[in-house]
C-alpha cells in the first residue's frame, strides 16, 4: 500500500497516475514491487526493499545516497494476544523535502503520527516530521514497556503468593503458565532493546548528517530524544533483571515441588518396607517356627505389621514430613 500522508487531509492511497508530489509524507506500507517502483519515479529516489532494510551491518543501516539519508531498524510489535513480541524491518528515506518510510506493519506509532497530521498538526518539514515519528516510536515503546512492568508485577504476585492447603496441581500449573509468560516477556524487553538501539544510532546519524539546524530547534529535539532513549534503555535493563529473577524464583519453587513429590513417594516407600519384610519373615515355609502352631500367631503378625506402618508415620508427622503441624 502506498500512502501520501497530507497535513489536514486523511491518508489517501496513491495510485497509477496520481501526482503527490507537494506532499511531505509517503507511507509505504507492506509494499509491492510495482508500489515501490511507483514511489521511485515519483520521488526520484531509491526505495530500499525488505532485503535491505533487514541488513544488520551499520553501514547498511545508516548512509547517504543522492542527497537522502537512509535509515533502518527492527521495531517491535506487541501483539494483541499479550506480551509477544513481533519485530518487522523498519526503513525511512529523509531528504530535504521528503519523507519516505517503507514498513511491513501497522504501527500504533504511524497511526498516531498520521492522525495528528490529518487534525491540522504543525510538521511542515520533513526532517521536523521525522523526528516527530521517532518520538512518537520512542513514546510507543515506552507504553510497552509501562505494560510489560505491570505484567511482570502481576506475575510476581502470582508466583510468590500463598499457596494454601490441596492445591497442589493448580500450583503447579500457575508455575508453568509463569515460565511461559516470562519467557514471552523476556523475548519482548529483548525486543524493545533492539528496538531502542536502532532508534539511538538512527538520531545519532541524524545529528550528524548536517540536515538538522540549531535555529530550527530540530537539533535539541534530537538532545532530548536522546535521553529519553538513554532512561529506556536503563528500564530495559531493569525489566531484564526482573525477569531473570522471576524466572530463577519459578524454577526454584518447581524444584522444591518435585523435591516434595520426591519426598511423598519416600515416605510411601519407608512406610511399605517393614510390613513387606514382616510379610516375608512369617510367609517363609520353614518346618519350624515358634508362631507357627500359636492360636494368636496370625492377628500377632498382623498386629506387627500395623505397628511398623505407624511408627514410621508417627516420626515422619513429628519431623514435618507429613500433615500440618
Amino acid at each position: 500500500m502506498f500512502l501520501a500522508r497530507a497535513i489536514g487531509q486523511p491518508a489517501r492511497e496513491v495510485e497509477d497516475g496520481d501526482n503527490p508530489g507537494g506532499i511531505v509524507w509517503w507511507d509505504l506500507l507492506r509494499p509491492t514491487d510495482a508500489e515501490i517502483a511507483r514511489a521511485e519515479r515519483l520521488g526520484g529516489l531509491h526505495v530500499p526493499r525488505r532485503a535491505e532494510v533487514e541488513e544488520i551491518e551499520s553501514s547498511s543501516r545508516q548512509y547517504q545516497r543522492d542527497g537522502a539519508v537512509y535509515l533502518s531498524m527492527p521495531l517491535v510489535r506487541r501483539s494483541e494476544a499479550g506480551d509477544v513480541a513481533q519485530v518487522y524491518p523498519l526503513g525511512l528515506v529523509l531528504s530535504h523535502d521528503r519523507l519516505m518510510t517503507v514498513r511491513y506493519s501497522d504501527y500504533h506509532a504511524f497511526d498516531a503520527l498520521g492522525t495528528d497530521l490529518a487534525g491540522g498538526g504543525q510538521h511542515a518539514s520533513a526532517p521536523e516530521l521525522a523526528i516527530a515519528l521517532f518520538e512518537a516510536i520512542v513514546n510507543r515503546l515506552a507504553d510497552v514497556l509501562e505494560h510489560l512492568d505491570g505484567t511482570l508485577n502481576a506475575r510476581s504476585r502470582t508466583i510468590f503468593a500463598p499457596e494454601g492447603r490441596g492445591r497442589q496441581a493448580a500450583v503447579a500449573g500457575r508455575l508453568r503458565a509463569s515460565l511461559r509468560d516470562l519467557g514471552a516477556g523476556g523475548d519482548l524487553a529483548s525486543a524493545v532493546r533492539d528496538s531502542l538501539l536502532g532508534v539511538d544510532r538512527s538520531t545519532r546519524f541524524l545529528a550528524d548528517c548536517g540536515m538538522f539546524r540549531d535555529e530550527d530547534g530540530l537539533r535539541g529535539r534530537l538532545v532530548l530524544l536522546a535521553r529519553d532513549v538513554t532512561s529506556l534503555t536503563d528500564f530495559v535493563g531493569h525489566t531484564t533483571n526482573k525477569v531473570q529473577f522471576l524466572l530463577d524464583a519459578t524454577l526454584g519453587f518447581i524444584s522444591i515441588d518435585q523435591n516434595d513429590n520426591m519426598k511423598v513417594l519416600t515416605v510411601i516407600s519407608a512406610i511399605g518396607i517393614p510390613p513387606t519384610l514382616i510379610a516375608g519373615i512369617y510367609g517363609m515355609n520353614f518346618k519350624v517356627m515358634p508362631e507357627l502352631n500359636w492360636a494368636y500367631g496370625y492377628w500377632y503378625s498382623l498386629a506387627l505389621m500395623a505397628a511398623s506402618a505407624i511408627m514410621p508415620l508417627f516420626v515422619f508427622w513429628r519431623l514435618g514430613w507429613i500433615g500440618n503441624r
